[in-house]
């Protein structure tokens, strides 16, 4: 009798603590605003949560291909074009979105020891809700992808002068903005 009392006092405190969960949210008091750093609480959960998740849904995906310099050149050039604009790289500065971005995305070369590569490709393919990482699975092939991870990996290595080198090889078409903003403008029509 004395454990149904307590699985009910714990049944009744849950009610409780969702109805004031629920009465907060629909409140409007939470802060959704991007410009509002989130509190040492929130920063926890929605680290832990984030972390927690990808370790179990990135569980299904196999070893990762030997990553070739093919690879890793391809993935520089859909890193330069999509990713560098958020998170910097060896001498790049984040650009507009990047700095306005909340939470800010993490600085890759020292995302690389934290995350294996195949949960690394698992962000890559799928995003993170709420963070301002799209999913390029739906834009992307999972070689493509395997690419990207192939130059993430070479990240925490890299020179400011290496990274600069490859944005030379890769020519002019490869540029935070795409092809179209390295042509000039027809202002006569």
């Amino acid at each position: 009798m004395p454990r149904l009392k307590f699985t009910g006092g714990i049944g009744f405190t849950l009610v409780v603590v969702t109805g004031v969960v629920a009465a907060y949210i629909y409140s409007g008091a939470f802060d959704v605003a991007a410009s509002t750093p989130d509190n040492a609480f929130e920063q926890s959960l929605f680290r832990t949560a984030m972390r927690r998740s990808v370790l179990a849904m990135s569980r299904s995906i196999g070893q990762p291909p030997r990553f070739t310099d093919d690879m890793v050149k391809n993935g520089f050039d859909d890193y330069e074009n999509m990713c560098a604009g958020c998170h910097g790289g060896p001498g790049i500065e984040r650009g507009e979105i990047g700095k306005g971005l909340n939470p800010a995305a993490p600085d890759l070369a020292d995302a690389v020891p934290v995350w294996s590569p195949g949960q690394l490709f698992w962000i890559v393919k799928n995003g993170l809700k709420m963070t301002g990482m799209p999913s390029f699975g739906k834009t992307h092939d999972d070689n493509q992808i395997w690419s990207i991870v192939a130059f993430i990996e070479q990240l925490p290595g890299m020179s400011d002068e290496q990274y600069q080198e490859m944005k030379e090889q890769a020519g002019p078409d490869t540029n935070a903005h795409g092809p179209a903003a390295t042509r000039p403008l027809d202002v006569a029509n």
